[in-house]
């Protein structure tokens, strides 16, 4: 496994952030902004003509980092960024709220923090880089006060496996980072939650 420094997205690292993404922002012009967009400004960002798909994404994401909000953290491998995971307090997700699958048991529970997706290029997939990102994460939300840090897994019992381009981790990975997983009460969905802070 190669070690790798884990970065805040901050504003100074944004250009590191745009070329770990590309041209096709990550996957499917997402710009890792799915949970963080209204579904129909999402949509329009992605079914526009091809010159602007992904414009209105990107700039979502770019508004957030410049802000200087922490969107997420960045793997790097010497001054290369190779790797990322979107990590921020519930409520900068605001597609949670509304989700029928994934919609918070308690909205009003303070100090929830949420990672809802990583996101390594192809070539740095299978190599351990999604263990330290969650660990980078885990740290990251404690340091920044987070009380629970949740997430939302893809359930790989029965050998599904999950999407070889983006994902949100498996069942398994943060089990073994010390969650505990439990179905969604309205889907049935996995949900894990490590607790940061006692009250």
């Amino acid at each position: 496994m190669t070690i790798v420094a884990i970065e805040p997205a901050t504003p100074e690292r944004w250009a590191d952030l745009e070329r770990l993404f590309g041209p096709t922002g990550a996957y499917g012009h997402c710009w890792c902004v799915y949970f963080r967009r209204r579904a129909k400004d999402f949509t329009a960002s992605v079914s526009c003509a091809p010159p602007e798909r992904g414009d209105g994404n990107r700039e979502a994401l770019r508004r957030v980092t410049l802000d200087g909000k922490v969107p997420g953290l960045i793997a790097y491998e010497g001054a290369e960024p190779c790797g990322w995971v979107s990590v921020a307090p519930r409520e900068d997700f605001i597609r949670l709220a509304r989700s029928r699958s994934l919609r918070p048991a308690d909205p009003d529970e303070p100090g929830v923090w949420s990672l809802v997706c990583f996101w390594l290029p192809p070539r740095r997939r299978r190599k351990g880089l999604g263990s330290q990102l969650l660990d980078g994460a885990i740290e990251h939300a404690r340091a920044s006060g987070g009380r629970v840090l949740e997430a939302y897994p893809v359930d790989t019992a029965g050998g599904r496996a999950p999407s070889a381009e983006v994902y949100t981790g498996t069942v398994r990975m943060f089990q073994k980072a010390g969650f505990t997983c439990s179905a969604h009460p309205g889907s049935g969905r996995p949900i894990a939650r490590l607790t940061l802070k006692d009250d």
